[in-house]
């Protein structure tokens, strides 16, 4: 009991801290309160975990992978303080997604882990989804960009992202747990490419307004030209599924 109380402290007093970094303009973007604190503090349990996400593979496949055409992003693999947020953000309509909307809401999250409304909290099981997601292997092929290493237009996009992208999403596109920043590398091409499009244009209302203002002069090569190289950055091998072919034992 103690030892519990302990990490539950110690995990409320790091996540405190986290928010109080972004800082600035992304303050707004990433305030505290409301669903995505509380599952951000509770405990997980996998076998719930499972059970949700049985949901989220309709789309997303078993394995987490999505498609490499973009129509559905990879999930595996990403940080679990952001596959909470953004899925927060959906069922609380902050982010505008309307084919995952109806898989998201509470009817559907509580039916695929065989619970009644007033039996859990829904917060629980977004914890418990997000949490097992988030601890799934990557596909080892994910979906890349036209121009491979050693082409000018590698070459430029690697410059860009060196210049505009290292802040936050790290050196090879790691991203931060703590800060809520995606891990990028090993997220589709396509996938990407449509969602930075979407960011600097100002559709997608729940971006960082930090990265909104940084990207917002790129045109639409520049853009390509660095989502590819982010496409093509290195994901650590202990990230990774052992082959394409890989399928998700839990739901053998």
């Amino acid at each position: 009991m103690l030892r519990t109380r302990i990490r539950s402290g110690l995990k409320y007093i790091s996540y405190a801290m986290a928010l109080a970094m972004c800082g600035g303009a992304s303050a707004g973007w990433n305030e505290a309160g409301g669903e995505k604190d509380e599952a951000m503090l509770l405990e997980a349990d996998r076998e719930r975990g499972i059970a949700v996400y049985e949901v989220c593979s309709a789309c997303h496949l078993l394995e987490g992978w999505g498609l490499k055409d973009g129509t559905f992003p990879q999930l595996a693999g990403q940080h679990r303080s952001v596959l909470i947020k953004q899925l927060a953000d959906i069922r609380a309509q902050n982010r505008d997604n309307p084919t995952m909307y109806p898989f998201a809401l509470d009817d559907q999250i509580l039916a695929a882990s065989g619970y009644h409304e007033g039996e859990i909290k829904p917060a629980q099981l977004v914890a418990d989804v997000t949490d097992y997601i988030s601890k799934l292997p990557m596909n080892p092929e994910n979906g890349k960009g036209p121009w491979a290493e050693g082409t000018p237009e590698f070459e430029q996009g690697k410059k860009l992202y060196a210049d505009n992208c290292t802040q936050c999403h790290g050196e090879q596109g790691e991203g931060s747990e703590e800060k809520f920043y995606p891990r990028i590398h090993g997220q589709h091409y396509a996938y990407m490419l449509r969602q930075f499009e979407w960011i600097r244009d100002g559709k997608r209302r729940n971006a960082n307004p930090d990265m909104v203002k940084q990207i917002q002069e790129f045109s639409d090569k520049d853009m390509q030209m660095v989502i590819n190289y982010t496409s093509r950055a290195p994901v650590p091998k202990g990230m990774l599924a052992p082959s394409a072919d890989y399928q998700n034992p839990d739901y053998d």
